[in-house]
């Protein structure tokens, strides 16, 4: 009795450390695994559900399934103008094979370390191959539209001042590749090298490009530059225009001078008409009026030239007749 008593206990010993062992596991969605006995891969598990395993022998190792994200740390990069600028670069990538990644790099974080290599060699390889603004530029776009419309002025005349001074593309070289195709050339050289890992790149981007320290003054330079060119744009506009307002203005002026002149001289030559003519009938009265109107006339004259004469030889001529005659 006492025998069976033990053997039910080991047996229930054994049952229960079977249990707690677990015979079975669940693989998630999004999931997959590699049952590895002794280091030893036996087989690979990537379908969602409940698995069966051999306790204590079998080991699970799970792996997502999922696309996962790499971001990388900005790196100080020669251009082939060896003018340096900093890159950040992000990828997305998967386990694309989990026995040769298990066998290979076997962590996450291995994985990630493994990429950094990779891709941050092949950033430094394509940069370091092309000019700066390969890496700058996507298109030549900046080269084909007008300046005014890079500036965001629309169609006013501010736009006009600055596409009939400044032409389309001035001061830029075209670009060959851009820096799109650029994240893809990178791409393809980094695929390259990473299947033997079990890995599969999908894409790499680029996220941001600096300008380092030495080259930011002259890209500063650049723009103030450019903005001085505008800027003269359209003070010398403005000169322009000033003088074509200036020359209406004067022209305008003279015009109306010119009328005015015009119109005091007939006014004037009317005037003197009219007053020939009052001078005409009062001469042309009776004998003692035309007496009185001589009187009057001559009274005038001497009234206007006697303060001028300095030196007066004589008084004997028909002039200064009323001078001296009663009559």
């Amino acid at each position: 009795m006492k025998k069976i008593i033990v053997t039910i206990i080991i047996i229930l010993v054994i049952f229960i450390g079977v249990i707690v062992a677990g015979p079975l596991y669940v693989i998630n969605e999004g999931e997959q695994a590699v049952v590895v006995q002794f280091g030893r891969i036996v087989r690979v598990v990537s379908d969602a559900g409940l698995k069966i395993k051999t306790p204590f022998i079998d080991e699970v190792i799970r792996y997502p399934k999922k696309i996962m994200a790499w971001d990388g740390e900005a790196s100080l990069v020669p251009t082939a103008e060896r003018q340096f600028i900093f890159v950040d670069v992000t990828a997305r990538w998967r386990i694309s094979d989990p026995q040769q990644f298990y066998e290979s790099i076997y962590t996450i974080d291995a994985a990630h370390s493994k990429l950094a290599e990779i891709i941050d060699s092949e950033v430094r390889t394509v940069v370091a191959e092309n000019p700066l603004r390969e890496s700058v530029r996507n298109s030549n776009i900046i080269m084909e539209r007008p300046v005014a419309d890079s500036l965001g002025l629309g169609d006013g005349i501010e736009a006009e001042i600055i596409t009939s001074t400044i032409q389309p593309g001035s001061g830029h070289e075209p670009i060959v590749k851009g820096r799109r195709h650029l994240a893809e050339e990178i791409l393809a050289r980094s695929r390259r090298m990473v299947p033997e890992y079990g890995i599969e790149l999908i894409d790499v981007v680029t996220r941001q490009i600096r300008y380092s320290d030495e080259l930011t003054p002259s890209v500063y330079a650049r723009m103030i530059r450019e903005r001085n060119q505008i800027a003269q744009a359209f003070r010398s506009e403005g000169e322009g225009r000033k003088a074509e307002w200036m020359g209406r203005m004067d022209r305008e002026r003279e015009s109306i001078i010119t009328g005015a002149y015009q119109q005091a001289e007939t006014i004037r030559g009317e005037a003197d008409a009219q007053a020939a003519g009052i001078y005409t009938a009062a001469y042309n009265q009776t004998p003692d009026r035309r007496n009185f109107y001589d009187f009057w006339r001559a009274i005038e004259s001497y009234r206007q030239t006697m303060p001028k004469f300095e030196k007066t030889l004589t008084t004997d001529m028909e002039y200064f007749r009323y001078l001296y005659s009663p009559r």
